[in-house]
């Protein structure tokens, strides 16, 4: 989703997708997105599930 703009609203629908099935992404690239800060505290909820098997963000 590089470059993609992908905003705070967006960043929400792609944790809440991700959640949903943690296991079988390992790298996501967000580089060059806006997600805002809501959307990085989201993300970084993410990561700390233990489910969640994201190296690479």
């Amino acid at each position: 989703l590089s470059n993609c703009s992908i905003g705070e609203e967006g960043c929400a629908v792609l944790v809440t997708a991700l959640w949903s099935n943690p296991l079988h992404l390992r790298e996501f690239d967000l580089s060059w997105t806006k997600p805002q800060d809501s959307g990085v505290k989201l993300l970084s909820n993410l990561l700390e599930n233990p489910q969640c098997k994201l190296e690479k963000l």
